[in-house]
């Protein structure tokens, strides 16, 4: 096995299990591994480290898998750690009110670059390092006899895969191709999902959590929700009894599937109402005419895919939150979200502050939203926690 030796004083993070290697902390390369390749990792001193993938495509130049000498990193070791990941979720799914999850969370279970989502009776996959593209027909092979899914659908077409030199992908894996739009519960919930043409890998199961959260205070309330996608938010306020809600999203595709959800969930049409915009024009326009709420959510999408974005995501998350407060009666409540892993809770909250300050307003927080159990955060590695919100009262 090609050894990787690592440069005198950069082995404090492997010591610590994170699971990230860059390519600056390598000081030579015995041998000459392919692109995801398993390689073994040795401090300078040539004590042993880890096994972990290598890329020299990407700026993470190994991906940690292992710290075990004595493990051997094969068909068997995958299934251990697949198998251990979808035991860990079955009290997501125990009462058969919810039928989705992340069965699979790359570094977070111990397999970087393999995302598993459930939907159903369907499973979507997503490979995003070159390690785990190297072995996509065991993980195939392995997932068809744990779950016996009708379907096992790639949708590999994340931006992350250009950072290992891979290509986009996306199509049919295994079994039976998944209905244009295929029925899964949350919550009790029911939802049409588009596996192939939806957005990730096909729906936002991370918001499970927080969705049946902020729905206590719905109501009887009327309730803005921005960047509504299939209605994921405004399902919940409806069936917690609010008076109207409100849906945007600039996505005319999931606003069709939001109208059909709200259809299929036996919910007055009346009760609900649907802008095709863009969120911030919107909100301006609503404030022009006068318009007020007693609920706003905010979930936008990844503003600061890096680090290198911060600044220009602080900004766009300050105007967003500033106009939603604007459209808040004194006490109004705002639930606002963050799934940029580079903004953390800290910065998440001192934006709110000065969007705040702008907007004049005085802010109480009163919940911190999270990512759900199936979305575990390793201690080891922190970058895994992205996704932060507030419930806050705008006063």
């Amino acid at each position: 096995m090609v050894e990787v030796v690592l440069k005198k004083g950069k082995e404090k993070a492997a010591l610590q299990r994170h699971p990230w290697i860059f390519s600056g902390a390598i000081e030579k390369v015995k041998g000459s591994p392919l692109n995801g390749e398993v390689v073994r990792v040795l401090a300078a001193n040539a004590d042993f480290l880890a096994y972990g993938y290598y890329n020299e495509n990407s700026r993470v130049a190994i991906r940690l898998l292992e710290w075990d000498q004595a493990r051997n990193i094969d068909k068997g070791w995958y299934q251990q750690k697949i198998q251990t990941a979808i035991a860990a979720r079955k009290h997501v799914l125990k009462n058969g009110d919810t039928n989705t999850c992340r069965l699979v969370f790359s570094e977070a279970d111990f397999l970087p670059g393999l995302i598993v989502d459930q939907y159903a009776s369907y499973l979507s996959l997503q490979i995003l390092s070159a390690g785990m593209e190297s072995v996509k027909a065991d993980i195939i092979d392995i997932l068809r006899d744990q779950l016996n899914p009708l379907g096992i659908f790639d949708k590999s077409d994340a931006t992350a895969r250009t950072h290992e030199n891979l290509e986009v992908e996306q199509g049919l894996l295994w079994g039976e191709n998944p209905p244009e739009f295929l029925e899964v519960k949350e919550n009790g919930i029911r939802y049409n999902i588009n596996i192939a043409g939806g957005q990730k890998s096909g729906f936002y199961c991370d918001q499970r959590d927080n969705r049946l959260l902020l729905a206590d205070y719905t109501r009887d309330k009327r309730v803005l929700d921005c960047f509504s996608y299939s209605g994921g938010f405004s399902l919940n306020a409806l069936k917690q009894g609010a008076m109207h809600v409100t849906s945007v999203d600039s996505s005319a595709p999931a606003l069709e599937t939001l109208q059909q959800n709200i259809e299929l969930n036996g919910f007055a049409a009346d009760r609900n109402t649907i802008f095709q915009s863009d969120v911030n024009k919107q909100l301006r326009i609503f404030k022009e005419e006068g318009t007020t709420f007693d609920i706003v959510v905010l979930d936008p999408p990844k503003y600061a895919p890096s680090r290198s974005a911060l600044d220009r995501a602080a900004r766009a998350y300050k105007d967003l939150n500033r106009l939603a407060m604007g459209l808040l009666e004194s006490g109004g409540l705002l639930a606002t979200f963050s799934c940029s892993g580079a903004v953390d809770i800290d910065t998440f909250k001192q934006i709110i502050a000065w969007a705040a300050l702008d907007a004049g307003k005085e802010v109480q927080i009163l919940k911190q939203f999270n990512q759900p159990e199936d979305h575990p955060v390793r201690l080891s590695f922190p970058e895994g926690e992205y996704l932060k919100g507030l419930l806050l009262r705008v006063l």
